[in-house]
């Protein structure tokens, strides 16, 4: 290109002396001798000139407008990448305040979880001062029934007044009734001591997830493996003798929504019997429909939910976090008449909705058999395509594929059709997984059609009469759009 310009501007310079030349004047004076005139050399340039200059014109021209083509496509790759930098400066900006959203997040809860560690350990010490307490009172007790039988002995030989023997089986009940409340309290303060387990794990567990860098690992799992050996049980089926006569076991309401229509309205446990079935305690959820049995409940991953078949079938977890309230006490509780299965879902979007189906249960010769029909909700239907199974955990396999264990290989127990569907007793999984894989190992709503739902928070609820009102106070908002 300089090789050219150089020789055009030669050229055109060569050019211009041509056309610049003029004739030289003649002389006014007579010439001395007589010379023959010379001819006039021409003002106009040779042909061959001119053409020279047109091709060398032409050459530049095209050089000079390929020059600018590219020089264009060079431009538009740098507005092209800049157009790709500034793409990803706002996924990443965008992807920043989500992870300090959800820092702060952890943040709140490790305080909270601080509180509540104080505040069961304030009420373990009071538990500790009560028991010590009453083994006092024993002792008092125990030694004024020796000094009874001292002299019962001393009277052996005559008659005992009908007041001293009044007087030593009351004392002998007495005693009774405080050996079986050192029991309880001894059985509550194993239960708190529990907790405190369970708090200080959790409370170490977002610890370390605080301190962890967020930006080199976008899941995070709760290590599951590790709650297998302190996830506790539900309370068992209460009887006459658990119950040591502080309440009248026929007098007992069958379900949350019998204890709604006597006048309660606080959420909480409560004591029920269903027909033909023992007491045992529930958590009901008292709202404007009506109470409603609680048998399900996820929010945090703090209990562990791959668990075995016995597990799954009397209950296990906590009434004040995550529980399974037990597949036989669900199963009296469906067995009254009609029932109404609650299902509410929330994303990590804060999106909330919920389902409801008419709902049916099998009893433990068929494996626990779910029968559904949807009634009503505004989340899409992920739950038809389960009716007639029956349910899996990971030493027991009742789903549909010959070659798989749906429950072993993606964890928890449910009523599986195939691996990879609905799932709401998977594994925790604090962020949404990218991996389909993984994402069928935690806790997701499968529609029929869609992609599936990644959930933070689950209840599932048994009532006896239909919701007539969005009780899951349902957002539009998350990923359930």
């Amino acid at each position: 290109m300089t090789l050219t310009l150089t020789f055009m501007f030669v050229l055109v310079a060569s050019w211009t002396m041509v056309l610049c030349t003029k004739e030289e004047p003649m002389s006014e004076d007579p010439p001395l001798l007589q010379v023959p005139a010379v001819e006039a050399r021409s003002r106009f340039a040779a042909l061959d000139d001119v053409r020279l200059l047109a091709n060398g014109l032409l050459q530049l021209g095209h050089s000079l407008r390929d020059f600018v083509q590219k020089t264009k496509g060079q431009i538009n790759d740098i507005f092209q990448k800049l157009n790709i930098f500034d793409h990803s400066f706002n996924q990443l900006s965008v992807l920043a305040s989500e992870i300090k959203e959800e820092e702060e997040e952890l943040k709140k809860t490790t305080v909270v979880l601080k509180a509540n560690n104080e505040e069961i350990k304030s009420l373990s010490l009071e538990i500790n001062s009560k028991v010590e307490s009453i083994l006092q009172e024993r002792s008092q007790l125990q030694s004024k029934v020796g000094g009874l039988e001292e002299k019962l002995s001393g009277l052996s030989q005559g008659l005992v007044p009908a007041e001293q023997l009044a007087e030593i089986s009351t004392l002998k009940d007495v005693i009774h009734t405080q050996e079986r409340s050192i029991a309880e309290l001894l059985k509550a303060v194993r239960e708190q001591s529990d907790q405190l387990v369970q708090q200080r794990s959790k409370i170490k567990t977002l610890e370390e997830k605080l301190t962890f860098n967020p930006s080199m690992q976008e899941t995070i799992e709760k290590p599951s493996d590790n709650f297998q050996s302190v996830t506790p049980d539900l309370t068992g089926y209460l009887t006459n003798t658990s119950a040591n006569g502080s309440f009248n076991m026929t007098d007992l309401p069958s379900d949350c929504c019998e204890l709604f229509t006597r006048g309660e309205r606080a959420s909480g446990m409560y004591t029920i019997k269903p027909n033909q079935s023992e007491p045992f305690m529930a958590y009901c959820d008292m709202d404007q429909d009506g109470g409603a049995t609680i048998i399900q409940r996820r929010k945090d991953g703090s209990v562990n939910f791959d668990q075995n078949w016995e597990k799954f079938e009397n209950g296990f977890g906590d009434f004040q976090g995550e529980f399974w309230l037990g597949l036989k006490k669900v199963h009296s509780l469906a067995s009254q008449g009609d029932s109404f299965l609650n299902i509410q879902l929330e994303d990590w979007k804060q999106g909330k909705r919920f389902i409801e189906y008419n709902f049916s249960l099998d009893g433990p010769e068929a494996h626990y058999t779910i029968h559904l029909s949807q009634a009503s909700g505004n989340l899409p239907d992920a739950m038809s395509n389960h009716t007639g199974m029956k349910f899996s955990t990971k030493d027991r396999d009742n789903d549909n594929l010959e070659d798989s264990h749906c429950a072993y290989t993606y964890t928890g127990g449910w009523w599986f059709n195939a691996c990879g569907d609905t799932n709401l007793n998977g594994r925790y999984i604090h962020v949404r997984s990218k991996g389909r894989s993984e994402c069928r190992r935690g806790i997701h709503w499968k529609p029929t059609r869609g992609a599936s739902y990644y959930l933070r928070s689950t209840q599932i609820s048994i009532r006896s009469t239909p919701t007539t009102t969005a009780t899951s106070a349902s957002s539009e908002t998350g990923n359930f759009r």
